[in-house]
């Protein structure tokens, strides 16, 4: 499936609320970063790592899994910091704990077509091999995504 620009900014201006799989305390490490600039851009953003379950980065408590973001918090984004290897794991989780998913992207170098087919099947967008803090600046400039988006 192609991804295209109206697609991406269309996904990107939908979603609340991202949980990141894969998410690194350390500065430096792109799950860090991209979770801080997401979070900048207006997103809330859910750290996921079970190394790091219950402490608070970004103004959130780290879940240890998907399963463990509690309830009321609607995670309508997973952002999958893993190996392509861990990705079918990660997918079912989110397609069996989060009633609000819609969208499964997978960061740069990461792609699994079979879980990705399987996303597609059950109704949900799919972004494979690319990172929204490249994406939001070329699709969007200076503007977050998600000034003048309508309420979802």
């Amino acid at each position: 499936m192609t991804t295209t620009d109206t697609f991406l900014r269309d996904t990107l201006r939908s979603t609340r609320v991202i949980a990141v799989v894969g998410f690194s305390p350390d500065p430096s490490r792109p799950s860090h970063y991209v979770a801080e600039f997401l979070r900048a851009q207006g997103y809330r953003v859910i750290p996921v790592n079970p190394g790091q379950a219950g402490k608070s980065f970004l103004g959130e408590t780290v879940a240890a899994r998907l399963a463990d973001i509690p309830a009321e918090i609607e995670v309508d984004m997973v952002d999958i910091f893993r190996n392509a290897e861990a990705v079918p794991g990660v997918v079912e989780e989110a397609m069996a704990a989060l009633p609000h998913l819609r969208t499964i992207w997978m960061q740069l170098g990461i792609a699994h077509e079979g879980a990705a087919e399987k996303a597609r099947a059950a109704g949900l967008a799919v972004v494979e091999d690319r990172c929204p803090k490249m994406e939001i600046p070329r699709l969007f400039g200076r503007a977050s995504p998600l000034e003048g988006a309508p309420e979802v």
